[in-house]
């Protein structure tokens, strides 16, 4: 009989819907495999539900409501076609009605933003210099190099903020679904905060004058920034963007924290269980998950599958890795809130080096 039927693999692979999705919708009743072996469990799926399948993803990607995609399937192999044509132009005029609103509320916000009279302080200023020890400002351009953003429609993003005030500069990177926050002291400016967003190359241009032991002059004047090491300097324009609030966005409530050894729990991520996650990015691919959770003894673990914990948080588990590596320690803090809250990734011995990591929704 199985020599007929598709796995759930292979399901998977010809419809677009991931294993996980497969089985969710399996244990939701609106695709049922049609043979699960008793003894593995392993499911098996019919050649006319392959359509199904595919239909549903079709679905699912317009955002129709679960009750109507039940609605859908339930009339689709009917030779009345009629519920499923009334339930697609329901749904079609439902998301006509949504953005419509959404284009309403969007010409309102526009309006408020061109009346706004709230005075903008400049946060540039003329000839800013001061001095930090090379090291520990390669250390803190490491360790936020990886969150900056390469959206061309978000230029704003396509850097590191230098965020320096009360004696300290302060290097922030963000791509909307990371952040990362490192700080290193600085000597010889203590006026007003100021800021300057460095675009990435200019970034690297500095990070590679960074090799030695000796101390950094940094200035900022204007709109421009320098960088010089001993004989050797680097210099160029800052974005002329706004940077947003990033202090704003690190106002979390408190989640359970763990202290993790890095290379125990990357192997486990390594061999741990990999779910799909939803298309992001401009090559429309999706993102491979891991799905993590905090034990009764305060041990972060990898979830199994089928594992419906409800303080389970999903992550994209590159950028995981990359926040991983970034943190540059060999234990480093993990605390999770609730699964819609980001992951922070805490250094135990700075907590002012920090990384941020969005959670992505999971389709059970």
């Amino acid at each position: 009989m199985e020599n007929d039927m598709h796995s759930i693999g292979e399901t998977a692979r010809d419809s677009g819907l991931s294993i996980s999705t497969l089985r969710f919708y399996d244990r939701a009743g609106v695709l049922v495999p049609a043979r699960v072996d008793p003894a593995t469990g392993y499911r098996w799926y019919a050649p006319v539900q392959l359509e199904e399948a595919r239909l549903l993803a079709r679905l699912r990607r317009a955002a129709m409501p679960l009750p109507d995609i039940r609605l859908v399937l339930a009339g689709w192999s009917g030779a009345d076609t009629e519920l499923v044509r009334k339930l697609l132009e329901t749904h079609l005029h439902r998301l006509e009605m949504g953005l419509s609103d959404a284009r309403s509320e969007f010409a309102t916000l526009r309006r408020m933003i061109e009346d706004r009279e709230i005075p903008m302080t400049s946060l540039r200023t003329a000839a800013v210099r001061m001095s930090a020890p090379a090291p520990e400002m390669a250390a803190a351009l490491d360790a936020v190099r990886f969150a900056a953003g390469s959206d061309p429609e978000l230029p704003m993003l396509a850097g590191v903020l230098f965020d320096v005030e009360g004696g300290a500069i302060s290097f922030v990177a963000t791509d909307r679904y990371r952040m990362a926050v490192a700080r290193t002291a600085t000597t010889g400016y203590g006026g007003p905060r100021v800021q300057a967003v460095v675009p990435a190359p200019l970034v690297d241009a500095m990070r590679a004058l960074l090799t030695s032991e000796e101390p950094v002059r940094l200035t900022v004047d204007c709109d421009r920034v320098t960088l010089e090491v001993g004989d050797r300097q680097v210099a160029g324009q800052s974005l002329d963007h706004e940077f947003p609030d990033y202090r704003r966005l690190v106002r979390l409530p408190a989640g359970r924290r763990t202290l993790v050894d890095v290379a125990a729990f990357r192997r486990a991520l390594e061999t741990g269980p990999v779910r799909a996650g939803e298309v992001r990015g401009q090559d429309g691919v999706a993102c491979d998950l891991s799905v993590l959770k905090v034990t009764a003894e305060d041990l972060v673990t990898v979830c199994e599958d089928g594992d419906d914990d409800a303080t389970r948080v999903a992550v994209n588990r590159a950028f995981l890795f990359d926040a991983l590596t970034a943190g540059s320690r060999d234990r480093l803090i993990l605390e999770l809130g609730a699964p819609t809250a980001p992951i922070v990734i805490r250094r135990p011995d700075d907590e002012g080096a920090y990384s941020l990591l969005m959670p992505v929704r999971l389709d059970d």
